[in-house]
């Protein structure tokens, strides 16, 4: 028992006291400890609570990319839907989607399309909506059909792409937050705006993809089937990483696709991603680009 005279400071006191609770709660935490520990099998607990313990986390190895031809064998071979799988690419660019000078847009005509039928409108009057009736347009119209779409607000768009002639873009304008959204406004710079309508519809009969970096400056294209041959999504991927080699902004450091091109991954549908050594994908760009030139 303790015993302080009057002329004992309070600091001394209570210094004395904590050192004796320390002392019987340590001598009663590790026998309760060492009691329960042999009753639930080498498990360090109190009572019924186990006291946690640490455990080693291991990091999971990334795959290594391999070369295109491979990765797209992969990706057909583990195919296990009823459906026709798509084939998506993925490719993650060393640009500031942020920065307007390093926006990345565009769009190509994959030589063995993407294997999906394209609904297309056009906007057109006249003579235009006579051709564009005639090269297969699904939908065709003008002030009228500006004014539906309008009144139903966007829902039930029975179309895919749009096309339109130069002379109805203001007219446009009234239902632009409509398409917008949709990615559905056209635009000269894909080529969607034209007053050659026939071969705007055959191009994206055909398999013309437009492509745009998101905000994680990644770019997603589709580049065919799972019912394709290997051959031809080789070439429907060549083709598109050209269109993204020939799209690089003038602001990304490095040259060709050092910096730009920074990784890419082959996936299906219902499939696990396979990354794409990025090499193998500059490859492609320059076979489809020497095909195309020789054609």
């Amino acid at each position: 028992m303790l015993r302080l005279g009057c002329h004992e400071s309070l600091p001394k006191l209570v210094a004395a006291l904590q050192e004796t609770f320390q002392f019987t709660l340590s001598r009663e935490y590790s026998s309760a400890t060492q009691l329960d520990e042999a009753a639930t099998g080498g498990i360090r607990t109190i009572g019924d609570l186990p006291l946690p313990r640490f455990v080693p986390t291991q990091r999971r190895q990334r795959p290594v990319p391999i070369q295109l031809a491979e990765a797209i064998r992969q990706v057909k071979a583990s195919k296990h839907a009823k459906f026709d799988e798509a084939i998506d690419l993925a490719i993650n660019l060393g640009i500031d989607p942020r920065r307007g000078d390093q926006m990345v847009r565009g769009a190509v005509s994959l030589p063995h399309g993407t294997g999906k039928s394209v609904r297309i409108c056009v906007f057109a009057n006249d003579e235009a909506a006579e051709a564009a009736r005639a090269a297969g347009a699904d939908i065709v119209g003008s002030e009228d059909l500006i004014l539906e779409i309008q009144q139903s607000g966007g829902s039930g768009l029975a179309f895919d792409k749009c096309v339109a002639t130069p002379d109805l873009m203001p007219k446009l304008g009234k239902i632009a937050r409509i398409l917008g959204p949709r990615g559905l406004m056209p635009n000269p710079k894909l080529g969607t705006v034209t007053t050659n309508v026939t071969e705007a519809i055959h191009s994206l009969k055909r398999g013309r993809v437009e492509f745009r970096a998101d905000k994680g400056a990644v770019v997603h294209a589709a580049v065919g089937r799972c019912s394709f041959d290997e051959e031809q999504v080789y070439a429907n991927i060549g083709a598109l990483a050209s269109a993204l080699l020939s799209a690089r902004p003038k602001g990304v450091k490095g040259s060709g696709s050092g910096g730009y091109l920074l990784k890419a991954s082959l996936s299906s549908t219902m499939g696990a991603g396979v990354p794409v050594s990025v090499a193998s994908l500059v490859q492609a760009a320059q076979v489809s680009k020497h095909g195309a030139g020789a054609a």
